[in-house]
């Protein structure tokens, strides 16, 4: 009976849940606030991570993210180690620090269609008014 997950993805569940409380406990950066894992992508030959991060405060400047990418990538090294020694792997993937733009984009089209939509009711009830003072006799010629 085969198994339901490859290897590389079950790699890729223990990094994202073994991160995601290193950088919550262990990392000190304070441009690494208020981050969260979203997703790690490991390469069937387990060498490489791609580890993708969202920023909780989807209301911060993009560059607030891309500190926080920053702050990841200089904590390469101390993530890399302890998570060596949680993980009992041969060897340790490389971490690459991705930043999981979904949330702010998914905000950001969340207004504009709501600007949409309010714009058109606006338009909508400004045509009402407008037929409602013409009067009945508008058409009568």
């Amino acid at each position: 009976m085969g198994r339901e997950f490859s290897r590389h993805q079950r790699v890729g569940e223990e990094l994202k849940r073994e991160l995601g409380v290193l950088i919550a406990t262990q990392v000190k950066d304070p441009r690494v606030t208020f981050v969260t894992i979203t997703d790690v992508e490991v390469s069937p030959d387990l060498k490489y991570a791609k580890v993708f991060v969202s920023n909780f405060d989807v209301t911060a400047p993009a560059e607030k993210s891309a500190e926080a990418i920053a702050g990841l990538r200089a904590a390469r090294g101390f993530l890399k180690k302890h998570l060596g020694q949680r993980l009992r792997l041969r060897v340790m993937p490389d971490l690459r620090f991705i930043e999981d733009a979904t949330e702010r984009e998914a905000q950001r089209l969340d207004q504009i269609i709501s600007g949409a939509v309010r714009e058109d009711r606006d338009n909508a009830e400004s045509t009402a008014r407008e037929d409602d003072t013409a009067g009945p006799d508008r058409g009568a010629s």
